[in-house]
């Protein structure tokens, strides 16, 4: 005789896995447009004007879970003509985001390599039309380097500052009916472990970054609606 709890127990778990599958998002929302990251972001910037590489902290190495979770990516520094600055640009995009392949936030990439974070805070980016991007300034030392970094993340159309918001974004897409694809923005500056926290300097390159780009182009980074 079949006992009738076990009846009560199957049926419930049955209604879990079709709540499931029908939740289970089907359809690819991108809101990058083009073909190659590198052809939409500017590689001059008022007076920043780029070149390749620098010693910059990347969030993937061949054949690891971020390599797999970046489609394309923006590895630059850009130098001040005006001031001698430097200034390093990193830009990660992927296609999907899902519970798999998710962006990786540099508070996880900078200790991997033996980087502490030594001061994280919330800030915002100020656009026109009053419209700003919620990011995030740390400072990550390690032996003799001292590393400002301002930061943001965006997924689908939302812009999560913390690992929490991230997840509830992506629920948020998921019961929607899609997964969304998603962009990770860092810029940083090098200096002296005593001088004062750079991040006014990097916050301004990245709204001006931001601002030399089309509309139909910025998107990829803030969103539709920033963007307009």
């Amino acid at each position: 005789m079949i006992d009738r709890r076990d009846l009560l127990i199957g049926g419930i778990c049955a209604v879990g896995l079709a709540g499931a599958e029908y939740l289970r998002p089907r359809e690819l929302r991108t809101l990058f447009e083009g073909e190659k990251l590198d052809s939409i972001v500017p590689y001059s910037i008022g007076p920043w004007k780029a070149r390749e590489g620098g010693e910059m902290v990347v969030p993937k190495t061949p054949g690891s879970l971020a390599d797999r979770l970046y489609s394309d990516t923006v590895q630059r520094t850009y130098f001040n003509a005006e001031t001698g600055d430097g200034l390093m640009l990193l830009i990660a995009y992927g296609r999907s985001q899902s519970d798999l392949l998710q962006l990786h936030r540099p508070e996880s990439c900078y200790p991997a390599i033996g980087l502490d974070i030594k001061k994280r805070l919330f800030t915002d980016i100020a656009l026109g039309n009053g419209q700003q991007i919620p990011a995030v300034a740390l400072t990550a030392q390690g032996g003799s380097r001292t590393e400002d970094i301002v930061y943001w993340t965006r997924l689908g159309e939302y812009l999560p500052r913390t690992a929490g918001e991230q997840r509830e974004d992506r629920l948020k897409t998921a019961m929607a009916g899609y997964i969304g694809d998603g962009a990770l923005v860092r810029a940083s500056v090098l200096r002296s472990r005593d001088d004062e926290p750079r991040y006014g300097l990097v916050s301004s390159f990245m709204r001006h970054m931001v601002e030399a780009m089309p509309s139909k182009d910025r998107k990829a980074l803030i969103g539709t609606q920033r963007s307009a």
